[in-house]
């Protein structure tokens, strides 16, 4: 749908999740919403004219976008994708250089393994009395992590690839501390901090790029 904004014809892109509250965002000219599944469109209306002021304020702030489709975020750093049709995945300096689009995929979900497999075992030595428990990593639309006792495994979200170390490691102590506390109660919290004091930030950091 379209609504003015600053009296110019503004695209809203919305995007549903089982979520609780409504978050607005800009993409360069576009503006996403992220709400509720059941949120009507009226509704969502409702709330731009509401905010109209401070979603005009939003985007005087928020940069434009410098990533076009031939760059990619890994570990927290920008790259330049290189398709030779030939070599075998490697990263020389700020590109990485790959075949083609499934080989780069491959790759891709290769260091998640390699990578969160290594992350989990440094950070589970900090942890007392952990079950014994498996690891998964799948793409989710709406979930970094996710710890299932049923299961007894944790499951990371494969996109976490393209994020700095520090925010993989507060993702999976979010997780590892869940096999004490199957809720968000304050004594979740306590426990994430006594392993991650910046959690709010990382937080705050992941919900903000969770559309990117």
């Amino acid at each position: 749908m379209y609504v003015n904004i600053d009296n110019k014809p503004t695209k809203v892109i919305i995007k549903r999740k089982p979520i609780k509250n409504v978050y607005f965002k800009w993409l360069d000219d576009d503006l996403l919403v992220t709400c509720n599944t059941y949120t009507p469109q009226f509704e969502i209306e409702k709330l731009i004219k509401k905010n109209m002021l401070g979603l005009i304020k939003l985007k005087k702030r928020t940069p434009k976008s410098d990533l076009n489709e031939n760059e990619i975020y890994y570990l927290g750093n920008k790259f330049i994708i290189e398709y030779d049709g030939v070599s075998k995945t490697y990263i020389d300096g700020n590109k990485i250089i790959s075949k083609d689009i499934h080989e780069l995929n491959k790759f891709l979900f290769h260091q998640c393994q390699v990578i969160f497999t290594s992350r989990l075992e440094r950070l589970k030595s900090q942890f007392d009395n952990l079950p014994e428990f498996t690891l998964k990593i799948r793409k989710m639309s709406t979930r970094w992590g996710v710890c299932n006792k049923g299961s007894m495994s944790i499951t990371l979200n494969s996109d976490l690839i393209k994020k700095d170390v520090s925010l993989i490691d507060y993702v999976i102590i979010h997780e590892l501390c869940h096999f004490k506390h199957m809720n968000h109660s304050l004594e979740f919290w306590q426990e994430v901090e006594k392993y991650y004091p910046y959690h709010k930030m990382a937080r705050k950091m992941l919900r903000e790029s969770q559309n990117d």
